[in-house]
């Protein structure tokens, strides 16, 4: 058992030298039966968002009164660095988005390693079981979960409640915070830094009450804290081991524990705490009741105690604590309204309800204590060490620029204070603390309401717009459509009827793209194509897609065309036996290209062509006759003028002599 115990203290040690995720600590500590005390404490955090559940409500930004979340990728996110624990969001979230680490594994794991663990609890359960009569019975179903001691923090609160008094009452100028709220605590040490020698140097009731536990029951014992208190699961890691609390679980828990293992009032028998017990010390869940049982003086003339309650006032006070000179008073803080509504609690509570269980609980526990055994026990732990020392850990952000502040502000659209509504909507009281929020990198636009619905108004109008454009133009793609369709018709109509043209056609034609294959042809073609055509045309009319240079030798015409782009035109050329006159023209240049061929051997063709040649001929020997007669006219003339000039000289001549 001792051996047990070094091993998770050595194991905690390595863990504090960030070594903690060794495969070969993590086998250890799973040999010892600790691995989730081992990996729960260290390795989770206190409060977890379940990005899947979050429904971005803002709820918990408004709530959390150091604005330790933002939103980060469409879901809200606990800064855990800026976090004091004090449960606000998780009893805020309607959706159950927000958890807190359950150390439930943990405490089944201690209660079964064969250690005694000793659970104390806090003065509030009397006002979390409302529904069981007598509250021997909770402490019975306690037992029952395996405990081996049971008792309440109320003689440890006791012991402290002594040394307020004596703080307060030994007075020499400085006023103090008391530090049995440990969210409080991690408040001032976080957000108020300076004040944190202003921290009363006393350690809380569920540490008073551990050291106590070990002194009467020895230090080999693992102990567990009942509690309300969430922010308690990680203060009580701030102790050493001899003054440590193992583990804490809420009362949550506590009920989430008895109904796993079948545990009810109806089956088990009246149990009473474990000694020390405690006198008044029950009264601490009520804000002022640590202060009652020891005759502090709360009076309003003479005393100099300002009890607070609330976060937002806690806040407040703390903030004039540190700036009103005039205050001179010590404050007693609970950021919860008394610890019988903390967020460790079941929800639903009512709490004046829960304040008079409290109350009764007190009374009768008064009439059974046996006060001299009591006094002794209080005389024999008076000089108990009960001191502690405080850290500041300044986890205020920078203030930004006014300039930075005053441009978010005209990005949302609120330069003047009449535009900022200041609704709170946004986790902000202002627009203004908002838009610092958004320089420090805390806070989106998005989480603005009045500028999101702004925006998706202006969406919206974007959107009709659009829906506008897109209505029309499907009207005119449905007309498009139409005409295309008429124009579809009208085209397959037409190519109907050039199809038939052509087949009619005595000459073969056949069209080509720029791979030569067969768009169009017709039947001539097929015909002067040959056999291997016509076997072609019955799998594929019009040879559609066939290879020209598989059916014809002068495929090469219409490549060189192709190419070109030049139409080469009345060119014969053999095909088999026949000849033909073969005329290659563009349709589109380098694209598509059409070829027209006449079987010069075809009696049609051949009578055609004769006329044709013939009139060639003809037309050519009257070109020759017309250039003969115009030379022969252009020589005559000239013959004539050198004849008329000689008779013109010698006509001449003769009249001289």
């Amino acid at each position: 058992m001792k051996c047990q115990v070094r091993c998770f203290e050595f194991i905690s040690k390595i863990y504090n030298l960030h070594i903690a995720k060794s495969k070969i600590l993590s086998t250890f500590a799973k040999k010892f039966k600790i691995y989730n005390y081992f990996v729960l404490t260290k390795m989770t955090k206190l409060i977890n968002i379940d990005s899947d559940k979050c429904s971005l409500s803002f709820t918990c930004i408004r709530v959390c009164p150091v604005k330790a979340i933002k939103i980060e990728d469409k879901h809200a996110i606990v800064m855990h660095d800026r976090c004091i624990g004090c449960g606000s969001c998780f009893t805020v979230c309607k959706h159950h988005a927000i958890s807190v680490r359950n150390e439930k594994e943990i405490v089944r794991e201690m209660i079964g390693s064969g250690v005694p663990v000793a659970a104390i609890c806090d003065p509030s359960i009397s006002g979390e079981f409302t529904d069981i009569t007598d509250y021997r019975k909770f402490v019975a179903m306690i037992r029952a979960l395996g405990f081996k001691y049971v008792l309440e923090t109320a003689f440890g609160i006791d012991l402290i409640a002594l040394k307020y008094k004596k703080l307060f009452n030994d007075f020499h100028g400085k006023y103090y915070i008391t530090a049995n709220c440990p969210a409080v605590v991690s408040f001032v040490e976080m957000y108020h830094p300076e004040l944190t020698e202003n921290i009363a140097p006393i350690v809380p009731p569920y540490i008073a009450m551990a050291k106590v536990v070990r002194h009467f029951y020895g230090n080999d014992l693992k102990i567990v804290l009942l509690t309300p208190c969430i922010a308690a699961k990680d203060d009580i890691k701030r102790f050493q081991k001899e003054d440590s609390v193992d583990a804490a679980l809420t009362f949550r828990e506590l009920r989430e524990l008895f109904s796993e293992n079948g545990i009810s009032e109806n089956i088990v028998e009246f149990s009473d705490f474990d000694p020390p017990v405690g006198r008044k010390g029950g009264l601490m869940p009520i804000s002022h009741g640590m202060l009652q049982l020891v005759d502090i003086n709360q009076e309003l003339l003479s005393g100099n105690i300002l009890i607070v309650n609330g976060k937002h006032n806690v806040q407040q006070a703390v903030s004039e604590f540190k700036t009103e000179i005039e205050l001179r008073q010590h404050i007693h803080p609970y950021l919860c309204e008394g610890c019988y509504m903390g967020p460790g609690m079941s929800p639903g509570g009512k709490k004046y309800l829960r304040r008079s269980e409290v109350i009764k609980y007190v009374n009768k526990r008064l009439k059974g204590i046996d006060l001299v055994t009591w006094s002794e026990q209080i005389e024999n732990f008076k000089d108990l060490e009960l001191s502690r020392s405080f850290k500041a850990n300044d986890r205020r952000l920078s203030h930004p620029q006014e300039t930075d502040i005053q441009r978010v502000l005209i990005e949302m659209e609120k330069p003047n204070e009449q535009d900022q509504l200041n609704c709170g909507t946004c986790g902000y009281s202002t627009c203004y603390e908002f838009a610092v929020a958004h320089c420090q990198g805390l806070a989106n636009y998005e989480m603005c309401n009045p500028y999101t619905i702004q925006n998706l108004n202006n969406f919206i109008s974007k959107l009709n717009y659009v829906n506008e454009k897109l209505r029309n133009t499907r009207e005119a793609l449905r007309i498009s459509e139409n005409r295309a369709k008429e124009g579809e018709i009208i085209a397959k109509e037409a190519n109907e009827t050039i199809s038939m043209m052509l087949d009619k056609m005595t000459a073969g034609v056949v069209i080509v793209d720029e791979n030569l294959k067969i768009i169009e042809s017709n039947k001539a073609f097929i015909e002067m194509a040959g056999e291997d055509a016509k076997e072609i045309n019955e799998m594929i009319p019009g040879l559609k897609g066939a290879a020209l240079e598989t059916l014809v030798p002068f495929h090469k015409f219409f490549s060189t065309v192709m190419q070109s782009g030049e139409d080469i035109l009345n060119r014969d050329t053999q095909l088999e036996k026949n000849i033909l006159n073969v005329s290659i023209f563009t349709i589109r240049k380098h694209k598509i290209v059409g070829g027209i061929m006449r079987d010069l051997s075809a009696p049609d063709v051949k009578k055609e062509e004769i006329i044709n040649r013939a009139r060639m001929v003809i037309n050519d020997n009257l070109e020759t006759v017309q250039q003969i007669a115009f030379l022969l006219g252009e020589t005559a003339s000239k013959t004539e003028n050198v004849l008329r000039s000689i008779i013109d000289t010698q006509m001449f001549s003769g009249v001289g002599k």
